[in-house]
């Protein structure tokens, strides 16, 4: 007899058998053939679609309980729906095997495609579930990997000191100075390419020769040791601006959000030179009342242009944006940007303009001779990174990374 090669068979005919005595399983196979013979006609005659490898091997399961015989049938089939219903149903016409009474009955015809369909489909969620638990990085995960490994590939030797820095340090008007190699690398990671290493405790040559000619920011750890660099560097060398991590955390320990907060809230070296040798000084002093000037009076706060929603975030920003930079955005009232220039020419421009700048953005502190330009071009918002004219009465709007 042929038999049907289980990749083809497409059905498989599920019965159940019930005999009223004891039979053998080669009974159970006699039946089906010799009573099944010539009820459906030539062309679905069992013995003919088995020889064509129609239909598979007969599998016929008993187990004899009280002298009566239970067990199952099953037949694979290649037929299409149609012709294996039918053949299930020509099982149902056997009443007797052997000497005893017996009921045969289709339980169903399975649909083997549906079954590797569903097989193929709980593997498939087996093997994603493995991949995403494993190995397979999400969409974001691959980006920040791929960016990561292209800035760190970025990092380059400066100098006779071979100084682990980022490829923009000779083009960059600003530098940014850090304590080491693993500070470059984080800076490097968030897109600081201006960036470059002192790698050790003595200032090297090429970090005081670039004083010289660049707008320096130490930015160090927020400990003692950071401190101690600040001075030393300020020492050999001319610095700028002087940023630092929160205290207790390294460079290298902070998120792109703490790393543009440090570099915002950079204060200049003189400041900081004033509040290192006045400290003492306050630690005894009690502060006293400022003779000959006044607070503004309430009238004039109220004549100050509320800020939106929409112009807090725009500035906000705008600001963020600037770090770094020694540039400045300047505004008309519908937020489109009239122009970019260097803080340098900054006064100059205002001038120029005289009226229609709502709001002036920079990447600097506010000074005096800038807010009485500010306020002849009736300026409406004046925001920078620090306020060194705070108690002054003014109709511009006076505003700094604090605001924010």
């Amino acid at each position: 007899m042929g038999k049907i090669s289980p990749v083809s068979a497409k059905y498989i005919i599920h019965a159940g058998i019930n005999i009223d005595g004891v039979v053998d399983r080669p009974d159970v196979i006699g039946a089906v053939f010799g009573q099944t013979e010539g009820l459906l006609g030539s062309e679905l005659e069992l013995r003919e679609l088995q020889r064509s490898g129609r239909i598979g091997r007969i599998e016929v399961d008993t187990e004899t309980k009280s002298g009566k015989t239970v067990g199952s049938i099953l037949i694979p089939s290649s037929l299409d729906k149609a012709e294996t219903a039918i053949v299930g149903a020509a099982l149902e016409v056997i009443q007797r095997i052997g000497p005893c009474t017996a009921k045969i009955e289709v339980s169903k015809i399975e649909d083997i495609r549906i079954s590797k369909r569903n097989h193929v489909i709980d593997r498939a969620k087996t093997l994603l579930r493995q991949m995403m638990e494993e190995t397979m990085p999400d969409s974001q995960e691959l980006s920040d990997e791929v960016a990561y490994s292209v800035r760190v590939m970025e990092i380059q030797e400066y100098g006779r000191g071979r100084l682990p820095a980022g490829p923009s340090v000779d083009e960059s008007e600003e530098v940014v100075v850090v304590e080491g190699r693993a500070d470059v690398l984080t800076l490097l990671k968030h897109g600081f390419k201006n960036v470059i290493a002192l790698n050790g405790t003595s200032v090297p040559p090429e970090i005081i020769e670039l004083g010289k000619s660049k707008v320096l920011t130490a930015f160090v750890d927020g400990d003692r040791g950071g401190n101690l660099i600040v001075q030393e560097l300020m020492s050999v060398t001319e610095v700028d601006f002087v940023a630092r991590a929160p205290d207790g955390k390294e460079v290298e320990e902070l998120t792109k959000k703490e790393i543009h907060k440090a570099l915002r809230s950079k204060v200049s070296a003189e400041q900081m030179k004033m509040e290192s040798a006045s400290a003492p000084r306050r630690a005894i002093e009690r502060p006293k009342p400022v003779q000959g000037r006044q607070m503004p009076k309430p009238e004039e706060k109220e004549t100050h242009s509320k800020i939106t929603t929409a112009e807090k975030d725009t500035f906000s920003e705008m600001l963020e944006d600037l770090v770094g930079t020694r540039g400045a955005y300047v505004l008309d009232s519908k937020l489109n940007i009239l122009g970019k220039v260097p803080i340098s020419e900054l006064n100059t421009t205002l001038k120029s303009l005289n009226t229609g700048v709502h709001a002036v953005i920079f990447d600097g502190a506010i000074e005096k001779d800038l807010l009485e330009a500010a306020e002849k071009a009736r300026v409406d918002f004046l925001i920078g990174m620090d306020n060194k004219v705070k108690g002054r009465s003014t109709k511009v709007n006076l505003m700094t990374v604090e605001d924010f």
